[in-house]
């Protein structure tokens, strides 16, 4: 899914920047817009309510899951050409692995107050800790 689709589904939707929106947060009352939509150089669309909604209330709002709000190429998460080697900006690097680790602290939440995680969520932290890991390839070379 991009960005634009998403948006689509979205409220109040203004555009800030390249490739950057905010838009009233599906996902509470939200009476002026304070959920940030970035899509990233990879097709990674990012997104943060101010208000404090985590990522996965938002995309469950609006029909989706957290897996719709990352790159797929025929079924199967995007990745580079072999032989080239990709350009990486660290900040958003970091916002990547900011927004991984919000994933893994959620579940972690989940679990300490005796939760259990749906078959769903614990592919989707198997998926974070392989992106946090792949993150950490790159900073490290």
């Amino acid at each position: 899914m991009t960005a634009a689709e998403l948006i689509e589904r979205l409220d109040m939707v203004r555009q800030t920047g390249p490739d950057r929106w905010l838009a009233r947060c599906p996902a509470h009352a939200d009476r002026s817009p304070s959920l940030s939509v970035r899509e990233t150089g990879d097709g990674t669309v990012l997104i943060h309510c101010f208000a404090g909604c985590g990522a996965a209330e938002v995309v469950q709002a609006v029909g989706l899951e957290l897996r719709d709000l990352f790159p797929r190429d025929n079924g199967h998460t995007a990745r580079h050409c072999k032989g080239t080697r990709p350009r990486w900006n660290h900040k958003e690097l970091l916002e990547i692995l900011a927004d991984e680790a919000r994933i893994v602290n959620l579940a972690a939440g989940d679990i300490a107050q005796g939760k259990s995680l749906s078959p769903d969520d614990l592919a989707r932290i198997k998926q974070a800790g392989r992106r946090i890991e792949q993150i950490a390839g790159v900073i490290h070379g």
